[in-house]
């Protein structure tokens, strides 16, 4: 859901490394990395977030 829910004010503090901060105190990734390579596409389908694709 994209809100923070860590007690660390020093993470809390470092957030913005990795994502950036909107409205409600959420927190959207600033990038998405994928690995395409086939194996790994087989094994992310085969596992439990498998449904999210098609």
């Amino acid at each position: 859901n994209g809100v923070y829910a860590g007690t660390s004010e020093l993470q809390l503090e470092r957030m913005n490394v990795y994502f950036n901060e909107a409205s409600g105190n959420k927190f959207v990734p600033r990038a998405v990395l994928v690995d395409l390579e086939p194996g790994t596409m087989d094994a992310v389908r085969a596992g439990p977030f498998g449904q999210l694709f098609r």
